[in-house]
Formats: C-alpha cells, sequence, structure tokens
C-alpha cells in the first residue's frame, strides 16, 4: 500500500519535460495501433526505489520522518509506537474492539520478530474478542499464531488449551489431517512432555448428558450402575485413563456422590455411552454436575451439558444446565419385612416347625441370603431340609403387598390365613454356615421359610397342688431367634430383627385331694391335665412314681383303669386322672432325709398343624412308624401330693367388731387372735425362728390402712402362746364388704385353722349426713 502511494507521488516531482513526455506515453499507449519507436525503454525496480527514495527526501523536510523511513526497523519500531499508543486510546475510549483489533497488529510485529511474549498477551486480547463476537472465521486465522506462541514459551497449559480451542472450532476451518495434528499435539504432550499435572478446561470439546426417559430411582443406601451420555469433539478416537462425574442435589448447595470409572475408556467421534458405578446416595433428587477425567498427566474438565436429544443425533454442543434430575433417591423407608406365622405355643424338648415369613414391600428380594442365629436353648436341626414356599393371605389381592404376622383369633382363621398360595412354589433349601439363600421366584412374592428347631430344657416340669393351675412365667420358656437378611442389588440393604417364640409343656399338672377315709390313711388324688397348647392331645398310659410317704393302694401299679385311654383333651382344655393313693409310715430316721420328689408319666400323642401351633414332631424320614413314634411321646411332671391335717399347729380368728356401727371415712381397729394348737420340739426348730412373718391383704378400692401391712411379730413355741395383731384402716365405700385379710406368708395353709372358716362380709353405714346442709322446716 505504502509504495503504491509512492510510485503515485513520483511523476508529481518530475520535470516538465518529463511530464510531457508522460503524457505523451499515455497518449501513444492510447492508440495501440500507432507505436512511436522514439520512446525511452522502461524503468527497473531498483531504479524505480532509488527515484522514489531522492523524491521523499526532497518532499519530506522532518528529518525524525526521514529518520523512520531510513530502514524497515525504524518504521516498523515507530508503527509500533503509533499503533500502541492508537490502541490506548481505543481501550480508554467506548471503542474497545477496534483497540483490540490494533492490538492484533502489534502482535503480528511482535510475532515476526520473535518476541513471543509480548506477541501471547496481545492474541488472547484478539482471541477473546473473536471468540466472544462468535467470529470463528477470524479467530481460526489469529488462533495458530497464539498456539505457536505459547509452544515456544513453553507454555503447557495455554498451548493445551488453544490445541482444544482449535478442535472446538467448526470443522469446515480446517482440514482433517490438520484437526488429527492438533489431536495428536494433546495426547502427545499429556503423555510424554508434560512435567506436571495441568488442569483443561475441555468443556467447548467434550459435553455429556443424561439419558432420555424417567430419572433412575433407588431407595436409600442403594447401589446401581448409571449410564451417561458423552458426546466427543475429537476428530479421532481417545483413550482416557479414567472417567469421574459429580452429582449435584436440586434442592440444596451439596454436592452429592462422585462417581469414578477407573477403566480406561476409549470416546469415539460423537456419541458415547458411558456407565458409572453408583455407591449409596443420600435422599433427593440430583442432576449431573461436572466431568472431570485424566489423559496421561493431562487433568480435563467438563461443565458443559448437552441437548440430550434423540438418539440418532450427534449434537453435542448446548450451555444449558439441566433441569430434569437423572437420579431419585427415596427416604429410607421398610422395604422388607420378616415375621413368625403363628404366636402360639410349640412343643417344648421336640423338633418343631417355626413359619418365618418373608414379605418382599415394593422391593425386589432377588439374591437375598437369611442369616439365622438362634439364641440359648434352642438349635436348628441341620439334618432336615428347610423348607419353602410361596405364601398369601386370605384376602390378599397380590402377593407381597400386605403386612403379615397378624394374631388370628381363633385355629381356622390362623389356619387359613397361613396356608400357602394357590399357585405356589416349593422348595427344599439347605443351611449352609447359618445362612439361606433365596430363590429367584421369591424374589417379588411373599414367601414362608419352615425352619426345624428344638427347644431344650432340662428342667422337670412341676406341677401346683391347687385346683386351678399357677400362672406360668412367660419368659421361662421363651426363646429368641435373630434374623438378618440381606438384598438389593449389591445386598447392601440389610433388615434385622429378633424374633420370640413360645414354646410350652403339653400338660400343666395340679393335684387335690377328692376323698379320704376316716383314718386319713386312704386317699383319693385327682390330677388335673391343663392342655397348654393349640393342638389336640391323646393321652393312651399314665403311671406315678410314688415317694415322700405315699404308696399304690392294693395291688394297683399306680395307672388308671385301662378303660379310659385313649383320653383326648381338645386345645386349651382339661382332663381328670384319679388315683387311690395310701399314707406309707415314716421313721424318724426317714423324717431326716430328703425325700425324691412324685412323678407323674403321661404318655401321649398330638395332633396338630404347623400353621396353627404345636404339631407332631418333625422326623428323619417319612415312615411307617411315625404314627408308632408319635404316640410314644412322654411327658414327666413332678407332683405335690397333699396329705391330710389331722390336726393344725396354729389358729387364727377374726375378733368382733365395736359394738358401734362402722361408717365410711371413719377409722376402725381390725383385730386378729393368733393362737399356737401344739407344741414345736425345740431340737427340730432353729435358733431365733419365734419370729412369724405377717402380712394384711386388703381391697385399696375399699379400705385405705392407716399403718404397717408386712412385719414380724414374736409367738412363743409353746403350746397355748397367743397374740394380737392390730391394725388401724378406714372404710371408703358403704355397704356389704370383705374386710382385710391377715395372711402368714411362712406358714402352708393347711397348718392353719382360720375362724370364721372362709370369706366373710361387714356392713359399713355411709357418712353421717352434715348439719351445714341441714334447711329448717
Amino acid at each position: 500500500m505504502h509504495s503504491d502511494r509512492l510510485a503515485a507521488d513520483v511523476p508529481a516531482k518530475m520535470p516538465q519535460a518529463d511530464k510531457a513526455h508522460g503524457f505523451m506515453m499515455s497518449r501513444t499507449y492510447s492508440s495501440p495501433g500507432n507505436f512511436d519507436c522514439s520512446i525511452g525503454r522502461p524503468m527497473r525496480l531498483a531504479e524505480i526505489f532509488v527515484a522514489a527514495e531522492h523524491a521523499l527526501k526532497k518532499t519530506i523536510s522532518n528529518p525524525d520522518l526521514q529518520k523512520i523511513l531510513s530502514s524497515v526497523e525504524n518504521f516498523e519500531q515507530k508503527y509500533m509506537e503509533l499503533t500502541k499508543g492508537a490502541a490506548d486510546n481505543y481501550h480508554h475510549s467506548w471503542w474497545k474492539r477496534y483497540g483490540v483489533v490494533l492490538d492484533g497488529e502489534i502482535a503480528a510485529v511482535c510475532f515476526k520478530r520473535g518476541n513471543f511474549d509480548l506477541a501471547a498477551k496481545s492474541y488472547e486480547k484478539v482471541c477473546a474478542l473473536y471468540a466472544g463476537e462468535g467470529w470463528e472465521d477470524l479467530l481460526a486465522e489469529v488462533l495458530p499464531n497464539l498456539a505457536e506462541c505459547q509452544k515456544s514459551l513453553n507454555d503447557e497449559a495455554g498451548y493445551l488449551s488453544s490445541c482444544v480451542r482449535l478442535l472446538s472450532l467448526d470443522k469446515g476451518l480446517f482440514s482433517s489431517k490438520e484437526r488429527q495434528a492438533f489431536q495428536s499435539e494433546v495426547v502427545s504432550l499429556a503423555h510424554n512432555e508434560m512435567t506436571h499435572h495441568v488442569p483443561l478446561d475441555v468443556s467447548s470439546l467434550i459435553t455429556f448428558s443424561g439419558n432420555p426417559g424417567p430419572p433412575m430411582a433407588l431407595c436409600d443406601g442403594d447401589t446401581g450402575t448409571l449410564s451417561v451420555t458423552v458426546w466427543s469433539g475429537f476428530p479421532d478416537d481417545i483413550t482416557l485413563d479414567s472417567l469421574s462425574l459429580t452429582l449435584m442435589a436440586t434442592y440444596n448447595a451439596d454436592e452429592g456422590g462422585k462417581l469414578r470409572n477407573s477403566n480406561a475408556i476409549v470416546l469415539k467421534p460423537g456419541r458415547n455411552t458411558i456407565t458409572f458405578p453408583l455407591p449409596p446416595q443420600k435422599p433427593g433428587s440430583y442432576v449431573l454436575g461436572v466431568l472431570t477425567g485424566h489423559i496421561g498427566q493431562l487433568t480435563f474438565r467438563s461443565h458443559s451439558f448437552s441437548k440430550g436429544g434423540p438418539a440418532d443425533t450427534d449434537d453435542f454442543m448446548s450451555y444449558e444446565k439441566p433441569t430434569r434430575p437423572i437420579l431419585k433417591v427415596f427416604k429410607p423407608r421398610p422395604l422388607a419385612d420378616l415375621s413368625a406365622s403363628i404366636s402360639s405355643a410349640l412343643l417344648i424338648n421336640e423338633t418343631q416347625w417355626i413359619g418365618i415369613i418373608a414379605q418382599p414391600i415394593n422391593y425386589s428380594l432377588k439374591g437375598a441370603v437369611l442369616h439365622i442365629d438362634t439364641g440359648p436353648g434352642l438349635m436348628i436341626e441341620e439334618s432336615h431340609s428347610i423348607e419353602m414356599e410361596s405364601y398369601k393371605k386370605a384376602g390378599q389381592g397380590s402377593v407381597g403387598t400386605e403386612n403379615s404376622g397378624e394374631a388370628t383369633k381363633d385355629s381356622s382363621a390362623a389356619a387359613k390365613d397361613c396356608s400357602p398360595a394357590t399357585d405356589k412354589h416349593f422348595e427344599q433349601l439347605r443351611l449352609v454356615s447359618s445362612k439361606i439363600e433365596f430363590p429367584d421366584w421369591a424374589s417379588d412374592v411373599s414367601s414362608i421359610l419352615w425352619i426345624p428347631i428344638r427347644a431344650i430344657d432340662d428342667k422337670l416340669a412341676r406341677g401346683s397342688s391347687s385346683g386351678a393351675p399357677e400362672k406360668q412365667s412367660i419368659v421361662d420358656r421363651m426363646r429368641t431367634i435373630a434374623l438378618k437378611l440381606e438384598f438389593g442389588i449389591s445386598r447392601n440393604q440389610i433388615y434385622d430383627t429378633t424374633i420370640a417364640l413360645h414354646f410350652s409343656d403339653p400338660f400343666h399338672v395340679s393335684t387335690r385331694v377328692a376323698n379320704q377315709s376316716n383314718d386319713s390313711t386312704l386317699l383319693l388324688q385327682v390330677v388335673t391335665l391343663h392342655s397348654q397348647l393349640n393342638a389336640t392331645l391323646s393321652v393312651y398310659d399314665a403311671w406315678l412314681d410314688l415317694h415322700n410317704g405315699f404308696t399304690h393302694a392294693g395291688q394297683g401299679n399306680g395307672r388308671p383303669i385301662s378303660a379310659f385311654f385313649p383320653l383326648v383333651i381338645s386345645p386349651t382344655s382339661r382332663a381328670g386322672l384319679l388315683f387311690c393313693l395310701c399314707l406309707e409310715k415314716r421313721t424318724a430316721e426317714d423324717e431326716n432325709k430328703v425325700p425324691p420328689e412324685n412323678i407323674l408319666n403321661i404318655r401321649y400323642e398330638i395332633a396338630g398343624d404347623r400353621t396353627i401351633g404345636a404339631h407332631p414332631p418333625a422326623t428323619m424320614k417319612s415312615n411307617e412308624n411315625d404314627e408308632d413314634a408319635n404316640k410314644n411321646l412322654v411327658f414327666r411332671s413332678t407332683l405335690v401330693l397333699q396329705q391330710p391335717v389331722l390336726s393344725p399347729c396354729l389358729a387364727v380368728g377374726f375378733l368382733p367388731l365395736p359394738s358401734n356401727s362402722i361408717r365410711v371415712g371413719q377409722l376402725v381397729t381390725m383385730k386378729w387372735r393368733v393362737e399356737r394348737l401344739k407344741d414345736i420340739e425345740e431340737k427340730r426348730v432353729p435358733q431365733n425362728n419365734d419370729k412369724m412373718l405377717y402380712e394384711i391383704n386388703a381391697n385399696s378400692d375399699k379400705w385405705m390402712i392407716a399403718g404397717r401391712k408386712r412385719g414380724h411379730v414374736s409367738l412363743d413355741m409353746k403350746q397355748g402362746s397367743r397374740i394380737v395383731i392390730s391394725i388401724l384402716c378406714m372404710p371408703l365405700v358403704a355397704g356389704y364388704i370383705h374386710p382385710p385379710h391377715l395372711g402368714l406368708p411362712g406358714i402352708d395353709e393347711v397348718s392353719i385353722s382360720c375362724s370364721p372358716a372362709g370369706c366373710h362380709l361387714v356392713c359399713v353405714l355411709p357418712p353421717a349426713p352434715s348439719s351445714s346442709f341441714c334447711v329448717p322446716a
């Protein structure tokens, strides 16, 4: 441009002859048909330069400008000063774009001179402007120069960033070979030449999104595999050493878990599907966060989210943050339930089937493992197979959606509820290392496990001496079994529970004296059998092993009449056996010995269903002798046989009340007289044994006791010794009510003669009317 301008000025400064000559040349050339051979030869280029320089020296009078134009270096230096000044002025005004354009001119000169540091700084400003305005054609001309400057300056991070930006430009701006060369530079530098880990933002080159469709749904504590679509803008395949993805919660600023795929991943140009192992996440909704990875020593990062368009598209550029969740983790809820199929008592010391109902609650139990740990006094019969079958409650529309383990009101309802499903599955399982693996068919249906167990109790059952059975402690025959169910994709879901199992003897035995002879040597003892199980019991034989001063009457062998057998006892009912006994004379030596206990032996059979309660013991194999073996069940219990009391030791009498009437709210003194009826030998009485424990029992709703309800009193061992026990009390209600009762806990009731003999009543009048409420007539 400058040379053209200089050439145009040359004819204006020439002499007039020359000007005429030039004019004539123009006219001659205008008529190609009339060529004048007198015209001189054309000037050479060197001659033109000399003429131009001569003309400039005569035209330009400013010596500084002449010095600037004297050499290329001076001219470039002045050009740089003027351009930089103009650029600074533009930057300080509102015309910053023009300033950036002039920065590009400065960068070109610096790049030509080899001043790569200044050139890179200016090119960065120009590239930022072109990229921000979307002028990719202009950016494609400048960006390679910036990359060359950064490479010469050994700026690894800047050079890699420029290579990525070059790859991110439109594919038509560079040839395929040029784009492949850019990728080779990135890979080569990442694997061979980098001295430090360099972070690189590849958001313009690698984008990602979740797969179309509803978000992945997991329960709390679940693991899984998350599939993500990744678009690659590289021209060729590129191998990633690792790839990580963060999840962001939608309702708070907390960052979710970081998913990592440590395997080498090959990204092909365009669309790729990558899977990440998903560890347990907190409940909530999650969207994709940031994609990071490694190529050699290069750490890259992408936060650009793809459109997630149709599967047949390769479009990958989108800077919109996704609002559709990719993952939903539900709050903790029950996923499974384990419960006992029955709550009634099972037969102790015999092998019984217990039913454990396994119920999925809208969750798959595929691959589940059940760990079984029995408590003390309970063992699993490993010689038997564990049976598993599908289970469906009566009136249940779909299997595995209702809670199980509800108590039934009667045996028929219980049998109906615990019956297996119509289209049932059945399978025999083995217990291996105290655990059971569920079959595949039990993954989404309720099932029941029948486990053969045996509760062990070496203690002999003890009978009672009253007509009604004593209240037994449930805890004594209670056993526990701990269950742990592991299920889920990687068995990370755990359900722990402890189930209490109730075991019992088939009978509870109580005795009483039905009749006796005049001399009280012949007794009729009634033994009452109270059924303890929800099953039918058939008694085939019973006999007594007598000690402690009793013997069988006549030639009897201690058995009732055989015609009474079999004696069938329905569930929770009772039956009686009658034995005829005689008293046996005992010597003084026998009195000092501790006699053995009397034992009742009963051979019986049990008929029941394991879906209801107690049932026949489980056997090793089914054979013809099972029924006979069932009849050979033997129950043994100690008996408390009562001897007739010919003369009681103590007499307790209720002394008459005051003559005036007893009224509500008035204190009254209750008195009892205790008298010893016979002497007690000193050698048989321990020292300080004259202390006697007493206890006052009264209905708290009807009486208020003002004094000690329990204490000790002294009563001499001699016959005729007396003592009076008195206590203040106040009646709370009017009418005929039972008075307080004096009890002697340390003395057997058969050794006490009471007067009155039974319960009696006293009359309590209402309180006297108050005069303050009387109205005069």
